[in-house]
């Protein structure tokens, strides 16, 4: 049996129930019931019940699917924080369902930052968000929980560092060390102090935070300082750190022109029996031409030169000339010297109108003296000014001669040649873009430590563990899916493309076709978009963990079919589905 639809030119369709059967070796329909008047939901019922397709009534007493969580995300999350043993950082003597609650809270804050509150809601099962905490069979949890387990996993950073300085610092290897800032909200935090905000939130309070890398960029610890620390002052702590917690007899610190100073390297590096890789000052590359060590013919057919200078004893000197560097330097210049101008002849203008014109020497000064801080142009005009006059004249000299070390820049190592040879310190120098990628991630693309609401030190210094964390979890993550990110994925082939170090950095190609075409290049996912980091755990997330009930008794948890995205995901992330 079958049912018939028969369409009706001026009225509904006709449905009818009919039967097929043989007579006489020949194939005849016979019209059982006109269904017509049925609803057409009760029509599809018996089509369907027609093709044996199974029957669940939806409802109380039938299938209903009582609760649905989003699941993709934190199933590839927690597989990777499982494989690189991110639970075994955590102190084996603190309770199981303590050590549980530590990796969720780094966990949700890879998947959603928010705060302390919020995360204790959509960990707890009646107010879930993702399935996280059903997971990791945290059961009902609260804000105070949330917050004592914060306040634990400060208390143990000592040893959750020094788990990492022996997974992946060793004798003679790169540290990378570099610092940021990030504003508070509040003035009760005892380590908030106004200083340089690299925020540009100067009217904000704000914290100092270093962070140590490994070679490849993996962060390994993190140190939070007050808000008015220079970041010369936070070298010798990580120094004592490496010394005696990491316990590491010799390693080699790169850090750049602003923290690892001479000063810092006579009185704390030299004496600790480290190396280092850094770069000099403007100042110290003018000192060289003038003594005639730095001669710039030798850059008329190389972009890279190996000095000395008695100086810098037991150093080598490594001098780079990136022309690309050197001409986005002049272009600046010259568009601040021509904005400057512009300013200043409006002043001039004030000065000479005939209608209230400005007059005094201090309240011209005092205009002047804004524009030219604005830019900071102050160096490179002649000005006279007095009562009733002003006038300006660019320092023509002065100006020709700090083009003349336009894309210039020196490195200074104590390294020797065998050791690290001018191409290889300059690749190392440049490594510590890796340190402010991080810092961008964790300030705020995906971790969003920034704006720090915490009042007491020590949960100050909790949370940005935390974060550093989720960090550690993320760099895990990124490298197996950057296939599938806007991410460089093939950079070896953009590094052998390079003619020199010095010279500008390339995306590979299978890079540069990813960007261009917002396709994934390989020829398993041509077809497939490709995502940022953020929007891949978003379209993770779209996985969902649902309970079915049937017939008010029996109960599942049902997984949603992956799309093709979320299996090649997984795929990389070598997640297995069957074992969700």
């Amino acid at each position: 049996m079958h049912i018939a639809k028969v369409p009706n030119r001026n009225a509904r369709p006709s449905f009818l129930l009919r039967e097929t059967y043989r007579e006489d070796g020949k194939v005849k329909n016979r019209t059982l019931a006109n269904l017509s008047k049925l609803p057409i939901e009760r029509i599809e019922t018996l089509r369907a019940a027609l093709r044996g397709d199974p029957l669940a009534p939806v409802g109380s007493e039938g299938f209903e699917i009582r609760r649905s969580l989003p699941h993709g995300h934190v199933l590839a999350a927690l597989t990777v924080a499982r494989r690189i043993g991110l639970d075994d950082l955590l102190p084996r003597r603190a309770p199981q369902r303590r050590r549980d609650l530590a990796l969720a809270l780094i966990v949700a804050r890879l998947l959603d930052p928010a705060a302390k509150l919020a995360t204790a809601r959509m960990l707890d099962t009646v107010t879930a968000s993702h399935s996280l905490g059903e997971a990791l069979g945290l059961g009902s949890v609260t804000a105070r929980e949330i917050y004592a387990t914060l306040d634990w996993l400060g208390s143990e950073q000592d040893f959750i560092e020094n788990q990492l300085a022996r997974r992946h610092l060793k004798n003679g290897t790169l540290v990378l060390y570099d610092a940021t800032s990030t504003y508070l909200e509040g003035r009760c935090c005892p380590l908030a102090r106004h200083g340089y905000s690299r925020d540009s939130r100067g009217d904000r309070p704000q914290l100092v935070i270093g962070l140590l890398c490994a070679a490849d960029g993996c962060p390994v610890a993190v140190e939070v300082f007050e808000g008015n620390t220079a970041d010369p002052a936070t070298v010798a702590t990580q120094i004592t750190k490496l010394k005696q917690r990491f316990r590491l007899r010799h390693v080699v610190m790169v850090g750049d022109r602003g923290m690892i100073t001479s000063a810092r390297i006579e009185q704390t590096l030299r004496p600790a029996g480290l190396d280092w890789i850094t770069a000099l000052r403007a100042p110290a590359i003018r000192q060289l031409a003038e003594g005639g060590l730095l001669q710039f013919s030798l850059f008329d057919t190389r972009d890279m030169a190996e000095i000395s200078s008695p100086d810098y004893p037991n150093e080598r000197l490594v001098v780079c000339k990136n022309p690309l560097l050197a001409e986005e330097r002049r272009r600046k210049r010259d568009e601040l010297l021509a904005l400057t101008e512009t300013d200043l002849g409006k002043i001039q203008a004030r000065v000479t109108r005939e209608t209230n014109p400005l007059r005094g020497a201090a309240e011209i000064g005092k205009v002047v003296g804004a524009v030219l801080g604005k830019r900071k142009m102050a160096k490179h005009f002649d000005l006279t000014i007095t009562d009733t006059v002003f006038n300006y004249t660019r320092k023509a000299e002065a100006i020709a001669e700090e083009a003349r070390f336009d894309g210039f820049y020196a490195l200074r190592t104590s390294l020797p040649a065998e050791v690290a040879d001018a191409a290889g310190t300059v690749r190392a120098y440049k490594s510590l873009a890796q340190v402010e990628r991080a810092f961008r991630c964790i300030k705020t693309v995906d971790l969003e430590l920034r704006p720090v609401f915490h009042w007491t030190a020590p949960r100050v210094r909790a949370h940005v563990l935390l974060c550093m964390l989720a960090y550690y979890l993320e760099w895990h993550m990124r490298q197996p899916l950057a296939p599938m990110l806007f991410d460089d994925h093939d950079r070896a082939s953009a590094e052998a493309e390079r003619t020199s170090p010095v010279a500008k950095a390339k995306v590979s190609k299978a890079a540069y076709r990813k960007a261009s075409t917002q396709r994934a290049g390989t020829s398993d996912d041509a077809s497939q978009p490709v995502h940022s980091f953020r929007t891949l755990l978003d379209d993770l997330a779209t996985l969902t963990r649902n309970t079915v009930c049937f017939a008010g008794q029996r109960t599942l948890t049902v997984q949603t079919t992956p799309t093709p995205v979320q299996r090649r995901a997984f795929s990389l992330l070598g997640v297995e589905l069957l074992a969700a």
